[in-house]
Protein backbone atom coordinates (compact mmCIF):
# COMPACT_ATOMS: atom_id res chain seq x y z
CA UNK A 1 0.00 0.00 0.00
CA UNK A 2 3.13 2.62 -0.63
CA UNK A 3 2.33 3.37 -4.33
CA UNK A 4 1.86 7.46 -4.05
CA UNK A 5 0.96 9.37 -7.33
CA UNK A 6 2.12 12.89 -8.74
CA UNK A 7 0.07 15.89 -7.74
CA UNK A 8 -3.41 15.71 -9.25
CA UNK A 9 -5.16 18.00 -11.17
CA UNK A 10 -8.90 18.18 -10.45
CA UNK A 11 -11.60 20.13 -12.58
CA UNK A 12 -15.23 20.74 -12.02
CA UNK A 13 -16.92 20.19 -15.04
CA UNK A 14 -20.40 20.05 -14.02
CA UNK A 15 -22.32 21.71 -10.77
CA UNK A 16 -24.99 23.74 -9.47
CA UNK A 17 -23.00 26.82 -9.80
CA UNK A 18 -21.11 27.88 -12.53
CA UNK A 19 -18.15 30.14 -13.01
CA UNK A 20 -18.47 33.28 -15.86
CA UNK A 21 -19.44 31.64 -19.38
CA UNK A 22 -20.02 28.02 -18.09
CA UNK A 23 -23.58 26.45 -17.61
CA UNK A 24 -24.66 25.40 -14.23
CA UNK A 25 -27.25 22.36 -13.95
CA UNK A 26 -28.54 20.13 -11.03
CA UNK A 27 -25.41 17.53 -11.72
CA UNK A 28 -21.87 16.54 -10.68
CA UNK A 29 -19.14 15.72 -13.10
CA UNK A 30 -15.41 16.33 -12.46
CA UNK A 31 -12.54 15.38 -14.55
CA UNK A 32 -9.02 14.36 -12.88
CA UNK A 33 -5.96 13.78 -14.60
CA UNK A 34 -3.13 11.84 -12.50
CA UNK A 35 -0.25 9.53 -13.02
CA UNK A 36 -0.95 10.10 -16.91
CA UNK A 37 -4.73 9.29 -16.84
CA UNK A 38 -7.95 10.78 -17.57
CA UNK A 39 -10.84 10.45 -15.39
CA UNK A 40 -14.58 11.41 -16.01
CA UNK A 41 -16.01 10.61 -12.10
CA UNK A 42 -19.75 11.08 -13.03
CA UNK A 43 -21.55 13.02 -16.05
CA UNK A 44 -24.06 15.50 -15.10
CA UNK A 45 -27.39 15.77 -16.51
CA UNK A 46 -25.79 15.86 -20.00
CA UNK A 47 -26.56 19.70 -21.11
CA UNK A 48 -23.56 21.23 -19.17
CA UNK A 49 -21.09 18.58 -20.31
CA UNK A 50 -21.65 18.85 -23.57
CA UNK A 51 -20.35 22.47 -23.74
CA UNK A 52 -18.58 22.73 -20.50
CA UNK A 53 -15.56 20.63 -20.77
CA UNK A 54 -14.42 22.42 -24.63
CA UNK A 55 -14.62 26.05 -22.89
CA UNK A 56 -12.25 24.63 -20.09
CA UNK A 57 -9.81 23.07 -22.24
CA UNK A 58 -10.80 19.65 -21.44
CA UNK A 59 -10.98 16.94 -24.21
CA UNK A 60 -13.52 14.17 -23.38
CA UNK A 61 -12.46 12.19 -26.17
CA UNK A 62 -9.42 11.78 -24.45
CA UNK A 63 -10.75 10.25 -20.97
CA UNK A 64 -9.56 6.51 -20.60
CA UNK A 65 -11.72 5.48 -17.49
CA UNK A 66 -15.62 6.77 -16.96
CA UNK A 67 -16.61 6.17 -13.09
CA UNK A 68 -20.10 6.50 -11.65
CA UNK A 69 -20.74 7.36 -8.00
CA UNK A 70 -24.14 5.62 -8.44
CA UNK A 71 -27.25 5.52 -10.83
CA UNK A 72 -29.49 8.60 -10.16
CA UNK A 73 -30.13 11.23 -13.57
CA UNK A 74 -27.96 13.71 -12.55
CA UNK A 75 -25.05 11.79 -12.32
CA UNK A 76 -25.38 9.20 -15.23
CA UNK A 77 -27.21 11.75 -17.62
CA UNK A 78 -23.89 12.37 -20.06
CA UNK A 79 -23.19 8.49 -20.00
CA UNK A 80 -24.26 8.04 -24.11
CA UNK A 81 -21.84 11.57 -24.91
CA UNK A 82 -19.03 10.11 -23.18
CA UNK A 83 -19.11 6.75 -24.29
CA UNK A 84 -19.63 8.23 -27.87
CA UNK A 85 -17.08 10.70 -27.39
CA UNK A 86 -14.53 8.08 -25.74
CA UNK A 87 -15.50 4.60 -27.15
CA UNK A 88 -12.22 2.93 -25.51
CA UNK A 89 -12.30 4.52 -21.98
CA UNK A 90 -12.86 1.59 -19.35
CA UNK A 91 -16.22 2.43 -17.57
CA UNK A 92 -16.46 1.58 -13.85
CA UNK A 93 -19.88 1.56 -11.88
CA UNK A 94 -22.05 -1.36 -9.53
CA UNK A 95 -24.19 -3.12 -11.33
CA UNK A 96 -27.46 -1.61 -9.16
CA UNK A 97 -26.91 1.42 -11.41
CA UNK A 98 -29.44 0.88 -13.77
CA UNK A 99 -32.21 -0.14 -11.07
CA UNK A 100 -35.34 2.30 -11.31
CA UNK A 101 -35.45 4.75 -8.51
CA UNK A 102 -37.60 7.33 -7.53
CA UNK A 103 -37.71 10.20 -5.13
CA UNK A 104 -41.65 10.16 -3.24
CA UNK A 105 -42.54 13.85 -1.78
CA UNK A 106 -45.75 14.63 -0.62
CA UNK A 107 -47.24 11.52 -2.39
CA UNK A 108 -45.58 12.70 -5.67
CA UNK A 109 -43.28 10.16 -6.70
CA UNK A 110 -40.67 11.44 -9.78
CA UNK A 111 -38.17 8.86 -11.70
CA UNK A 112 -34.76 10.10 -10.45
CA UNK A 113 -32.96 6.79 -12.25
CA UNK A 114 -30.53 6.56 -14.88
CA UNK A 115 -31.74 7.76 -18.45
CA UNK A 116 -32.94 4.80 -20.83
CA UNK A 117 -30.09 6.58 -23.26
CA UNK A 118 -27.28 6.30 -20.65
CA UNK A 119 -28.34 2.63 -20.24
CA UNK A 120 -28.38 1.76 -24.11
CA UNK A 121 -25.18 3.02 -24.53
CA UNK A 122 -24.21 0.95 -21.62
CA UNK A 123 -24.96 -2.28 -23.36
CA UNK A 124 -22.31 -1.22 -25.67
CA UNK A 125 -19.68 -1.19 -23.91
CA UNK A 126 -17.52 -4.26 -24.40
CA UNK A 127 -17.63 -6.42 -21.52
CA UNK A 128 -13.58 -6.12 -21.47
CA UNK A 129 -13.77 -2.74 -20.58
CA UNK A 130 -17.58 -2.69 -18.56
CA UNK A 131 -16.43 -3.02 -15.32
CA UNK A 132 -19.41 -4.35 -12.87
CA UNK A 133 -17.57 -2.47 -9.24
CA UNK A 134 -18.98 -4.65 -6.22
CA UNK A 135 -15.70 -4.32 -4.11
CA UNK A 136 -12.99 -2.43 -3.68
CA UNK A 137 -10.69 -2.19 -6.29
CA UNK A 138 -7.30 0.25 -7.22
CA UNK A 139 -7.53 1.48 -11.47
CA UNK A 140 -4.67 2.16 -10.87
CA UNK A 141 -1.24 1.88 -8.49
CA UNK A 142 -2.53 4.70 -5.85
CA UNK A 143 -5.72 5.03 -7.39
CA UNK A 144 -8.68 3.28 -6.55
CA UNK A 145 -12.56 3.13 -6.37
CA UNK A 146 -14.00 2.11 -2.73
CA UNK A 147 -17.05 -0.25 -4.03
CA UNK A 148 -20.10 -0.21 -1.96
CA UNK A 149 -19.28 1.57 1.32
CA UNK A 150 -20.29 -0.11 4.89
CA UNK A 151 -22.90 1.58 6.46
CA UNK A 152 -21.50 1.91 9.86
CA UNK A 153 -22.64 5.15 11.51
CA UNK A 154 -26.30 4.93 12.22
CA UNK A 155 -26.62 9.43 11.43
CA UNK A 156 -25.96 9.23 8.22
CA UNK A 157 -29.01 8.27 6.11
CA UNK A 158 -29.27 8.07 2.11
CA UNK A 159 -30.27 11.84 2.85
CA UNK A 160 -33.70 11.67 0.81
CA UNK A 161 -37.62 10.11 0.47
CA UNK A 162 -35.44 7.64 -2.14
CA UNK A 163 -37.59 4.71 -3.16
CA UNK A 164 -37.03 1.90 -5.83
CA UNK A 165 -40.76 1.58 -6.67
CA UNK A 166 -42.94 4.27 -7.36
CA UNK A 167 -45.75 3.06 -4.53
CA UNK A 168 -43.01 3.92 -1.74
CA UNK A 169 -42.95 0.37 -0.72
CA UNK A 170 -39.38 -0.46 -0.82
CA UNK A 171 -36.67 1.80 0.07
CA UNK A 172 -33.70 2.62 -1.82
CA UNK A 173 -30.58 1.94 0.27
CA UNK A 174 -28.35 3.06 -3.08
CA UNK A 175 -26.02 0.60 -2.26
CA UNK A 176 -24.23 1.33 -5.37
CA UNK A 177 -22.86 4.69 -4.29
CA UNK A 178 -19.16 4.35 -4.51
CA UNK A 179 -16.17 7.12 -4.28
CA UNK A 180 -12.84 7.92 -5.62
CA UNK A 181 -9.77 8.08 -3.70
CA UNK A 182 -6.24 8.93 -4.65
CA UNK A 183 -2.99 8.40 -2.30
CA UNK A 184 -0.97 11.49 -3.00
CA UNK A 185 2.39 12.60 -0.85
CA UNK A 186 0.29 14.87 1.09
CA UNK A 187 -2.41 12.32 2.06
CA UNK A 188 -5.47 11.03 0.61
CA UNK A 189 -7.58 13.34 -1.92
CA UNK A 190 -11.42 11.45 -1.97
CA UNK A 191 -14.21 12.59 -4.84
CA UNK A 192 -17.55 12.02 -4.00
CA UNK A 193 -20.33 11.75 -6.24
CA UNK A 194 -23.46 12.41 -3.50
CA UNK A 195 -22.49 10.56 -0.23
CA UNK A 196 -25.41 8.53 -0.01
CA UNK A 197 -23.72 6.38 2.02
CA UNK A 198 -22.43 8.97 4.46
CA UNK A 199 -19.30 11.71 3.82
CA UNK A 200 -18.16 10.27 7.02
CA UNK A 201 -18.60 6.46 6.20
CA UNK A 202 -17.28 7.41 2.79
CA UNK A 203 -13.95 8.93 4.20
CA UNK A 204 -13.51 6.70 6.58
CA UNK A 205 -13.25 3.65 4.32
CA UNK A 206 -11.39 5.44 1.97
CA UNK A 207 -8.49 5.32 4.84
CA UNK A 208 -8.87 1.97 5.80
CA UNK A 209 -8.80 0.58 1.79
CA UNK A 210 -5.66 3.18 1.67
CA UNK A 211 -3.58 1.64 4.24
CA UNK A 212 -4.60 4.89 6.79
CA UNK A 213 -3.63 7.63 5.09
CA UNK A 214 -4.78 10.90 6.44
CA UNK A 215 -7.54 12.82 4.60
CA UNK A 216 -5.75 15.47 2.75
CA UNK A 217 -8.74 16.60 0.26
CA UNK A 218 -12.52 15.78 -0.10
CA UNK A 219 -14.85 16.89 -2.72
CA UNK A 220 -17.67 16.41 -4.06
CA UNK A 221 -21.65 16.17 -2.83
CA UNK A 222 -22.07 15.95 0.88
CA UNK A 223 -26.19 15.26 0.53
CA UNK A 224 -26.81 16.94 3.68
CA UNK A 225 -30.10 19.30 2.55
CA UNK A 226 -32.22 17.46 3.89
CA UNK A 227 -30.39 16.40 7.26
CA UNK A 228 -30.83 16.63 10.70
CA UNK A 229 -29.09 19.23 12.74
CA UNK A 230 -28.34 16.35 14.66
CA UNK A 231 -26.50 15.19 11.61
CA UNK A 232 -24.99 17.67 10.42
CA UNK A 233 -23.50 18.61 13.95
CA UNK A 234 -22.31 15.06 13.96
CA UNK A 235 -20.83 15.39 10.54
CA UNK A 236 -18.94 18.64 11.40
CA UNK A 237 -17.66 17.22 14.67
CA UNK A 238 -16.23 13.82 12.64
CA UNK A 239 -14.80 16.13 9.91
CA UNK A 240 -13.27 18.36 12.45
CA UNK A 241 -11.67 14.86 14.05
CA UNK A 242 -10.64 13.78 10.46
CA UNK A 243 -8.82 17.34 10.07
CA UNK A 244 -8.82 17.78 6.12
CA UNK A 245 -6.79 20.48 4.46
CA UNK A 246 -9.31 21.03 2.18
CA UNK A 247 -13.00 20.18 1.49
CA UNK A 248 -14.81 21.75 -1.54
CA UNK A 249 -18.41 20.71 -1.07
CA UNK A 250 -20.60 20.86 -4.45
CA UNK A 251 -24.28 19.83 -6.07
CA UNK A 252 -26.29 18.44 -3.13
CA UNK A 253 -24.81 19.17 0.27
CA UNK A 254 -26.94 22.31 0.40
CA UNK A 255 -26.20 25.35 1.39
CA UNK A 256 -27.32 25.78 5.19
CA UNK A 257 -25.18 22.57 5.66
CA UNK A 258 -22.12 24.52 3.63
CA UNK A 259 -22.73 27.76 5.64
CA UNK A 260 -22.15 25.54 8.97
CA UNK A 261 -19.05 24.22 7.36
CA UNK A 262 -17.59 27.50 6.51
CA UNK A 263 -18.69 28.18 10.24
CA UNK A 264 -16.59 25.30 11.75
CA UNK A 265 -14.03 25.06 9.51
CA UNK A 266 -13.47 28.10 7.89
CA UNK A 267 -10.71 28.62 5.06
CA UNK A 268 -10.27 25.30 4.85
CA UNK A 269 -13.69 25.14 3.13
CA UNK A 270 -13.74 26.29 -0.77
CA UNK A 271 -17.32 26.22 -2.31
CA UNK A 272 -17.25 24.07 -5.62
CA UNK A 273 -18.69 25.40 -8.62
CA UNK A 274 -18.21 24.14 -12.51
CA UNK A 275 -15.27 25.54 -13.91
CA UNK A 276 -13.05 25.65 -10.39
CA UNK A 277 -9.43 23.77 -10.63
CA UNK A 278 -7.56 21.52 -7.71
CA UNK A 279 -4.45 21.19 -8.13
CA UNK A 280 -2.47 19.32 -4.79
CA UNK A 281 0.40 20.50 -5.86
CA UNK A 282 1.32 22.42 -3.30
CA UNK A 283 -0.97 25.69 -4.40
CA UNK A 284 -4.64 24.10 -4.23
CA UNK A 285 -7.03 26.82 -5.38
Amino acid sequence: MSDLVGAPRITILVDNKANDGLLAEHGFSVWVEVAGRRLLFDTGQGPALAGNPGKLGVALHAADTLVLSHGHYDHTGGVSLVIDSAPAAHVYCHPAVTTPRYAIRNGAARPIGMPESARSALEWVPPERLHWTTRPIEVAPGIGLTGPIPRLRAYEDVGGPFFVDGEGKHSDPIDDDLALWIRTDRGLVVVVGCSHAGVINTLKYAQRLSGGSRIHAVLGGFHLGEASETRVARTMGALTALGPDLIVPCHCTGELAVDKLRQTLGERVRLGSAGATYTFDGDDR
